[in-house]
Parts: C-alpha cells; sequence; structure tokens
C-alpha cells in the first residue's frame, strides 16, 4: 500500500512536472540537476517489477542521475505503443509484441531483455493432473486471441507430439483468464506463469502446476527494456545510466527479495499482497538467466535469433530481418 509520505512526495513532484510544462514521454532537469525520467510497466504492478520499486528506494537510479517515475501498464503491445509515440521514456515490455511493434513501423528498440527464459506456460490446478504436455490430450486450455502465446501454442503442441485437434481452446480475454480457471471453465489457461500461479493459488488456496513453453521445446525471450530510437539518439548516456540502475536493481533484489516486496508495498499502487509478491519475484529470478558473475539484461544474439525464428515461422512476423532491427546489446555490458 502507498504510504502517507510518498503520496505527499508524489503529490509535490506532480506540481512540479506540471508548473514545468512537461509532457509525459519528454525528460526534463529536476531541481537538483537530476533528469526525470518516465518508465511504463508491461502491466499493473506484480512481483517482477519489485526490482524496479527496489533500485527507487535503494537510491540506484538517483545515483546515475534519474528521478524515475513509474506508471502501470495495460499490455505490453500498449506499452510498446507508448514508447513509440513518446508518451513515456522507458516501456517494460515482453519481445514478442515488441518485434511486431517494430515491423509495423514503430520507431523503438530495445536496449536489453532481462528475463531470457521466457516465462510463457500453460497453468493449471495440481488437482487436475496436468504434468507433461500429453495430459493436455482431450483437455480445455483458455487464451488470449493476439497473444505470442496463443499464436504459437499450436506449435508448441507439435513439438510435443499432440495436434491441434488434440486440445480444445477457449477464447478468454486476458484479465477473465484467471477467473475462468479458478472456476473450473477451462483446464488450464495459458499465460505467464510467475504472474498467475502465485495469484491464482492465493485466490483459490490450491496449488498450482505450470508447463513452461521453454522447458517443452520452445523458448522465447521475455521482458525487458524499451526506448525510442530518438532517445538513443538525443540521449545515449541517459539510457546508459537508466539500463546500469536498472541491472544494479535487478541483481540487488535478487539477493534481498522480501526487501524488494516491501519496497514495493512502500511505493506502488494496486500490488498484491505481500506474500504473492514475494513467490512472484522468487519465481521470475530464475528467468534472468544469467551465469555466475553475469549481469541482468545482457543478452546473446543467439537468444534473439531464435524468438525472431520462432515469431517468424509461427505468429506471422513479416519481415523479420536481424536482431540488430530490434536490439541494440551496446547499453548493456556485463560487470
Amino acid at each position: 500500500m502507498r504510504r502517507l509520505a510518498y503520496i505527499a512526495a508524489a503529490l509535490l513532484l506532480a506540481g512540479t512536472v506540471a508548473a514545468c510544462g512537461g509532457s509525459d514521454g519528454e525528460q526534463s532537469g529536476a531541481a537538483d540537476g537530476k533528469k526525470k525520467v518516465s518508465l511504463t510497466l508491461n502491466w499493473v504492478p506484480y512481483g517482477e517489477h519489485a526490482p524496479f520499486y527496489y533500485g527507487l528506494k535503494k537510491g540506484f537510479y538517483d545515483a546515475e542521475g534519474i528521478q524515475l517515475t513509474i506508471k502501470p501498464g495495460g499490455g505490453s503491445g500498449k506499452t510498446v505503443q507508448a514508447v513509440a509515440q513518446e508518451q513515456t521514456d522507458f516501456g517494460w515490455a515482453d519481445t514478442p509484441p515488441l518485434l511486431k511493434g517494430i515491423t509495423s513501423g514503430m520507431k523503438v528498440k530495445s536496449v536489453g531483455v532481462f528475463l531470457q527464459k521466457g516465462p510463457a506456460s500453460i497453468e493449471s490446478l495440481a488437482e487436475t493432473g496436468i504434468k507433461t504436455p500429453a495430459d493436455l490430450k482431450g483437455r480445455t486450455v483458455g487464451g488470449t486471441p493476439g497473444d505470442a502465446i496463443y499464436a504459437t501454442f499450436p506449435a508448441w503442441l507439435k513439438a510435443n507430439g499432440l495436434s491441434e485437434t488434440d486440445v480444445k481452446v477457449v477464447n478468454l480475454d486476458a484479465a477473465g483468464k484467471i477467473a475462468a480457471l479458478a472456476e473450473g471453465k477451462v483446464d488450464a489457461i495459458q499465460g505467464f506463469f510467475h504472474d498467475q500461479a502465485p495469484t491464482i493459488e492465493a485466490r483459490t488456496g490450491k496449488d498450482v502446476d505450470y508447463l513452461l513453453y521453454a522447458d517443452w521445446g520452445m523458448n522465447m525471450l521475455g521482458t525487458g527494456l524499451v526506448v525510442n530510437e530518438s532517445t538513443l539518439s538525443k540521449d545515449p548516456e541517459m539510457v546508459k545510466a537508466f539500463v546500469r540502475a536498472t541491472q544494479k536493481s535487478w541483481s540487488e533484489a535478487a539477493k534481498d527479495i522480501p526487501g524488494a516486496a516491501d519496497a514495493m508495498a512502500e511505493l506502488a499502487e494496486n500490488e498484491p499482497e505481500k506474500d504473492v509478491l514475494v513467490k512472484q519475484l522468487t519465481l521470475a529470478v530464475p528467468l534472468l538467466d544469467v551465469a555466475a558473475g553475469g549481469t541482468p539484461g545482457v543478452n546473446a544474439e543467439t537468444k534473439w535469433t531464435e524468438t525472431i525464428n520462432l515469431m517468424s515461422q509461427y505468429a506471422a512476423l513479416e519481415d523479420p530481418g536481424a536482431p540488430s532491427k530490434y536490439w541494440d546489446g551496446s547499453y548493456g555490458s556485463n560487470g
């Protein structure tokens, strides 16, 4: 829950922004010389976002000369669009919608994917007995048309020895999938396991099992930082500073998950209960997929190529091109 002191600070900041007359996507200088920078999340706050609030509370962004404002999102596609339209300085967005946005003409780029092991999954209540892809035969699975998990589901089934006709897909909007599973309207749902599974367990009091696409033959890069190409051109040093602060925020939050959850509970709005936050971040950290001593957000070109190829083959990604069309790896580095 947002504390009263933070509300007061936020109101003071809002008044300062109004006085300056700056738009959401414009960087402007704060009174202390720091740059005001906005980050729009991929969704309403959940545990994966705790590192940003942790970095805010610990002063990691402040140390890089950045006065950060974090805003909730309404889906990765909308976040990418907001970055493209310069309504926000940075976006935290899933990679498949980013690829789609860029091939449609949006002038944005990734400066580093953090969740390199994709969270795409098939989730079910443990009592349903779905332990392997083969257990989906004859079952109903809820999915949302238009998202990458839905688009690649037939290919994932095929990779695991099943056909599309083996499973009945029920079309649901993104907000309704959890309720449909909890109420027994479907046997399983497509979604991000690290977000939804702890939420479902808290709501139902029942254990949730999940089959990660990445563990069963199909990995696509997950969420990372997106920025407008004009920002890369106009202020590359600020982008580097923001990436450094975010890398430190993730590295340190991974070592202090309860502390990161506390920071989010203090500074965010409409966040889940703390025990859910802790579970969500605990599940998210291994998805960083960094080698010992490695730095979050540093990508290998091979992982980008794999995701691009999958999207091109199964999700109608037209004129895909090379990883450099979507990603500039020079803004993040190990060490």
